[in-house]
């Protein structure tokens, strides 16, 4: 039967629809592959989120159209062909097919309709399915690696802000049914996941689209009680103003949910906030408060974006003096990319980039001691490890301080099961990672 070779780039949520789409064509009789040589179907799930994650999806594409023979498929999904077909269309023009993020679903079809029809030009390009339709039933997923599986809960965003293209790419929040998602979390436990990731834009607006304003700690609760075997349920992308009372009493009563949040809060001078179409702090630091106080041993992570059109050194300073005052465990700084078609492209009194490049230093070099003082916090604590691999007579892996992909590890001697948890006594820090030995 016919291999198919699946590139995957982007955040979790793209993560979660490759894993989908593979599990979709072996459903219909394919065999996956690690050797795009040896594949019939050429498929990379793009990501088109800002530029510099375009320009990978684009070479990506491009370095698979370099060796392409004749007879293979070259198939461009994900956000990118949502977002800019024809810029595929201009610069890989061997692709063969594209299928958008909101179409995922579709792609045996796809393939199948590709594979079935001759090489005529006006068929070559196609986009199925309805852009707005609902996605249910819990998806079949691959056996899990490395103990750890994301769980996407909604697709779409109906935020403001500025400066974003997910609205334009992903379409308007759609939130998957409860019974579907409590499922698939039963059967992600099965398969040997020790921590879920529930993931999506806006995890905390979880069906507002269904006029449900607390059905997060209603999913979470169903998770907790269902999902026998299930050690970590992490939440991520927690929008400021929408965690609610009932949110943080479920993180701290479950004991399964770790003590963790990623809350982006984009800045903290009310101008910059005010331009970026984002919400006043004083809901976040109201919720900070309580959370710190529901979960004293709480890890926050947040993120920033430092050179925002008129952005002054005073508000930069104010972003400054906000983080050393707050001591976030985390914090990703990015620079302002001016994406086409988002309201703050066309602001004036752009920043250049040599000055968002000195911001984001400085901002990273006072976060960088804030997290070594963190880190050193944990000195002598006994913390729980999900093992994530082994090099040189070294594990590492992560507490639950750290998320996967973008935070921190944990490095201690000697070689532990991956996809294991398992007690590590910390005896050192440094800026981002934790060292201990087994504790056991």
């Amino acid at each position: 039967m016919a291999k198919f070779y699946l590139l995957t780039l982007g955040c979790p949520k793209n993560t979660v629809d490759g894993e989908a789409m593979a599990m979709l064509l072996k459903r219909q009789g394919y065999n996956a592959t690690v050797n795009p040589e040896e594949a019939d179907i050429l498929i990379v799930n793009t990501c088109g989120f800002l530029q510099v994650a375009r320009e990978e999806s684009i070479e990506a594409l491009r370095e698979l159209a370099r060796f392409k023979r004749r007879g293979q498929l070259l198939i461009a999904a994900g956000c990118l062909p949502q977002r800019a077909a024809d810029e595929i269309i201009a610069s890989v023009p061997q692709v063969d097919g594209l299928l958008s993020t909101r179409r995922w679903m579709e792609i045996a079809q796809l393939v199948e309709r590709l594979r079935g029809r001759g090489r005529r030009l006006r068929e070559r390009y196609h986009l199925l399915g309805d852009p707005e339709a609902e996605i249910e039933g819990a998806w079949e997923r691959p056996p899990v690696v490395g103990g750890s599986a994301y769980l996407k809960i909604s697709d779409g965003c109906d935020a403001p802000c500025a400066f974003c293209t997910i609205p334009s790419i992903k379409g308007r929040m759609r939130s998957r049914p409860l019974p579907d998602l409590v499922d698939e979390a039963c059967a992600l436990v099965a398969a040997g996941a020790r921590e879920i990731v529930l993931v999506a834009q806006d995890t905390t607006a979880y069906g507002w689209d269904r006029g449900e304003r607390d059905a997060l700690p209603q999913l979470i609760r169903a998770i907790a009680e269902r999902a026998q075997g299930l050690r970590w349920l992490r939440l991520m992308y927690a929008y400021p103003g929408h965690i609610t009372d009932e949110l943080i009493e479920v993180m701290a009563r479950y004991e399964c949910v770790v003590h963790y949040l990623d809350m982006p809060l984009q800045h903290a001078h009310p101008d910059v906030l005010r331009r970026m179409r984002r919400p006043a702090l004083r809901h976040a630091l109201e919720h900070i408060e309580k959370l710190r106080k529901a979960m004293p041993d709480i890890a926050l992570r947040t993120t920033f974006i430092v050179g925002y059109p008129g952005e002054t050194e005073a508000e930069f300073q104010t972003l400054l003096d906000f983080v050393a005052e707050m001591e976030f465990d985390k914090v990703g700084v990015f620079e302002f990319s001016p994406e086409p078609g988002t309201p703050a492209a066309a602001l004036p009194d752009q920043v250049p980039d040599e000055v968002k490049a000195e911001r984001r230093a400085r901002l990273m070099e006072v976060q960088q001691r804030i997290s070594l003082r963190r880190n050193q916090a944990q000195v002598g604590r006994i913390l729980d490890v999900l093992v994530e691999g082994h090099d040189q007579g070294v594990s590492y892996g992560r507490s639950y301080r750290d998320a996967p992909e973008v935070d921190g590890l944990v490095l201690f001697p000697g070689e532990a099961p991956v996809g294991e948890i398992i007690p590590v006594r910390i005896t050192g820090a440094l800026e981002y990672d934790l060292e201990g030995e087994k504790a056991l």
